[in-house]
Formats: C-alpha cells, structure tokens, sequence
C-alpha cells in the first residue's frame, strides 16, 4: 500500500519544567538524564492507558518545583497574549497556514499545514519567535512576577508531532485543539492567524487526479 501524503501537523510542546520524562501521566522520553529528577517517579513511555487523577499530577510537579534547576512556570492570560502576537509574526514571515492554536499554562497546540519546513523547523520556529518577543517586551508572563532573561521559556527538545493526511483527520484535531481551553474551564481562544480549514486537499474543484486523491482512492479512503 502506498504510504499516505501527510497534509497537516499537529504540534505540540511544554513550558520549561512542565510534562517531565516520568510525569505520571507517562510521556514521549525513554530515559531521564537527571537523577535528582528521576527520583520523582518511574519512567512510562507513551501516555497511559489509564491516567492518573489530577491531585497526583499535581502532587509530582510541587515535588518537581523543588528539584527544577530554574523556576516552574505557569504562563498567564498575559502571556497567552504575547505568545500569539509572535505566532502571529512567524506565521506571516514564514507564509503558515495555521488551523488552529491553543496555548494553555503549561503547554500549546497548534495545527499547521504542510510546508517547505519540516515539523521540527517549525516548532523551532515558533519557539524561538516568542522567546524574542519575552524579551523585547519584558511583559509579565508569569503569575508569579517578570520572566527572567536567562530563564528557559520552553522545555527543550523538539516537542511532539503528529502527522495527518486525512481532511477528517484535520477537523477531528481542530475540534480537539478548540476544546483544551474550555476543558480547563478557560475562556475559548480566538486567533487573528487561524485560516478556517476547507477540507484541502480535498477542497471544492480538487482535481480528482491529483498525487493526493490517487494515494487515497488506492487506500480506499476516497471519499
């Protein structure tokens, strides 16, 4: 079977110290580098079939917050703010079309299309964009006080990624990524960069002999 044309990219990182290799919730890391941290709880990789209840979760990130080499932060509504007004930018500067984007406390989400860069390019370069503009603006982006300027913003790595060559696919993720505020009983997000999804590649007037519908109707997933 041909392997499917991957269409959009779901994206997702942390803020510095949150979702750790052990969280109990289990994670994408299959080693802990620091022993102080590995002292938490044991390493899961991938999520848990069953998850803990949120007091554990909240339970391991006080212990965390003692052990972190830097302050744990939880961005505020302020923050979300500055942190758009950079996605913003890059997705202009860098031609992304995004479908849609939550930025929570301690994490973000965001569905971007297929582009010239690849997924990691990407994370790397929204990442780096609102670091900048932490700086430049020196807003609040803390409930606790200013970010310090040699503080890590975000965790490090290359985040996680998830690859959709579906339009249902992409509809299912927007509609997931739209819920996470609410589910956190936070107002829903509204961005000046969202481009509302047409089902593309499968738009109105697709050729029905495009590369794309070719893979699909040799999957038997056109339609």
């Amino acid at each position: 079977m041909a392997r499917p044309i991957i269409i959009a990219h779901h994206l997702i990182w942390t803020v510095y110290g949150w979702w750790l290799p052990n969280d109990p919730r289990g994670s994408g890391s299959q080693h802990i580098a620091c022993d102080v941290i590995a002292q938490l709880g044991q390493l899961h990789f991938g999520r848990k079939g069953v998850q803990p209840a949120a007091v554990d979760v909240r339970r391991f990130y006080e212990q965390a917050k003692h052990v972190l080499k830097y302050e744990l932060i939880t961005l505020s509504p302020a923050a979300f703010a500055v942190i758009g007004e950079a996605f913003a930018e890059t997705i202009k500067t860098q031609q992304y079309t995004c479908y849609a984007c939550a930025v929570m406390p301690d994490h973000v989400h965001i569905l971007v299309r297929k582009h010239k860069h690849t997924a990691e390019q990407m994370i790397e370069n929204l990442k780096s964009a609102s670091r900048l503009s932490k700086m430049r603006l020196g807003v609040r982006l803390s409930n606790t006080g200013l970010f310090p300027t040699d503080h890590p913003f975000w965790t490090g790595g290359r985040g996680w990624k998830v690859f959709l060559d579906h339009p249902g696919e992409v509809e299912r993720t927007i509609g997931y990524i739209d819920s996470n505020p609410m589910q956190m009983r936070m107002p829903r997000q509204t961005w000046p960069f969202i481009t509302a999804y047409d089902r593309w590649p499968l738009h109105p007037g697709h050729s029905p002999n495009s590369p794309y519908v070719k893979r699909l109707k040799a999957a038997g997933r056109y339609p």
